[in-house]
């Protein structure tokens, strides 16, 4: 499997997700306001667009399985995934140090539209 160059929204979300399974705290604080916790983690002002709502959902409980419904987008049937995007699907995504998360991991990555504002 090809090493992916991670872009500064797929590192930023890796050091939150690592920050929450290692610091409890962090993770409640970060589910019941995630823009106050994230702030607070970077040291950056987030400018959430407005009407957009950011959730986070503690999926780390391995006796469920979570299905993540994005929104539809207008043209699903045009849309092919490259080759990285394939290999990323069949494959898995590597997860912060290294590790495969034990989560489903939706894919292909799409960056969120708010943190690029962080860097």
């Amino acid at each position: 499997m090809n090493q992916m160059e991670f872009t500064q929204e797929q590192k930023l979300y890796a050091e939150i997700v690592q920050k929450a399974w290692e610091d409890a705290s962090f993770k409640q604080e970060l589910i019941a306001n995630p823009v106050a916790a994230i702030e607070k983690l970077t040291g950056k002002k987030m400018n959430l667009p407005e009407g957009k709502t950011l959730i986070v959902r503690d999926q780390t409980d391995e006796s469920t399985v979570y299905i993540n419904i994005p929104a539809a987008s207008k043209k699903v049937d045009d849309v092919e995934l490259n080759e990285e995007q394939l290999e990323a699907v069949a494959g898995g995504i590597e997860g912060p140090g290294g590790c495969t998360p034990t989560f489903p991991f939706p894919g292909p990555w799409t960056p969120l539209p708010i943190l690029p504002e962080l860097y």
